[in-house]
């Protein structure tokens, strides 16, 4: 593994940042991650094929869960967070599993991501099994915490898929479906946070946005099984409850839309 050579630790572009003005390091910045979507769509043809594994699976009871340490544990919880209240999906069915427990979400936890046992362990505790996907993350594609827990799950026919920021890295040759979005060395040398952070980010937009519209969470362009937790998201589903039934009366979709707990069951209830 050390002799693995990693594109996201290589030398910025860029020298003597503190000698720049604001205004030049916003634009560096902006000009690198422009890099970012581009490196994405080039990985278009891996993603797809790990979003069909999954779709298959949590449509016969399975479920996803992420694992990463650091920055890429926290994007993963971060989306799996989001999943039951955009879509309705409940709890335990998309899970973030971070090296170092919930304190890593806020805190660094020293030498966390360094056991090659504990990320399998983690998993563990969630009673994962052959019917689940685990996808690992790690910008480096070299941490020992994922990439041991991938294996073990390998072992055990669970199917895996990995995001990483380096080509060729040990974690997407242990991945059963690898996406490698290879954006290049950083701005600031070696923080991983900004362009491969990104990256990261939009890809697991993608996977779980196109997972949700696969396994019916989503009609039209509209997300009709989102939780009603707040006043924007009663406001937002009124309002496509009276789009999709023709009511002009917002109090009275309001009160269907309260009542059935969702926009898809509101309509559903008028034989819509």
């Amino acid at each position: 593994m050390s002799a693995f050579k990693k594109v996201t630790e290589q030398q910025s572009n860029y020298r003597h940042l503190e000698n720049m003005s604001t205004g030049e390091i916003l634009a560096n910045i902006n000009k690198e991650d422009k890099e970012v979507p581009l490196a994405v769509e080039r990985a278009i043809p891996q993603i797809e094929k790990l979003v069909g594994a999954i779709t298959d699976k949590m449509l016969a009871g399975g479920r996803l869960f992420y694992i990463g340490a650091g920055t890429s544990g926290r994007l993963g919880i971060l989306d799996a967070s989001e999943i039951p209240p955009t879509y309705g999906l409940p709890y335990g069915l998309v899970i973030g599993i971070i090296a170092g427990g919930e304190i890593a979400i806020q805190r660094p936890v020293e030498q966390a991501e360094d056991s090659w046992e504990q990320g399998w362990i983690d998993l563990t505790q969630h009673n994962i099994d052959d019917k689940d996907v685990v996808i690992g993350i790690a910008a480096s594609g070299t941490t020992p915490y994922v990439i041991g827990a991938l294996q073990e799950a390998r072992k055990r026919n669970i199917i895996t898929g990995c995001i990483t920021c380096n080509a060729g890295s040990p974690l997407a040759l242990t991945a059963e479906f690898p996406i490698e979005v290879v954006v290049g060395p950083e701005f600031v040398t070696g923080s991983t946070r900004m362009k491969s952070g990104t990256a990261q980010k939009l890809v697991l937009n993608m996977i779980s946005t196109a997972v949700m519209i696969q396994i019916g969470r989503v009609e039209d362009n509209k997300m009709v099984n989102m939780q009603l937790t707040n006043s924007k998201l009663v406001d937002r589903g009124t309002k496509m409850v009276m789009e999709n039934t023709g009511i002009k009366d917002y109090e009275h979709a309001k009160k269907l839309l309260l009542q059935y707990g969702s926009v898809k069951k509101a309509v559903d209830s008028l034989g819509k």
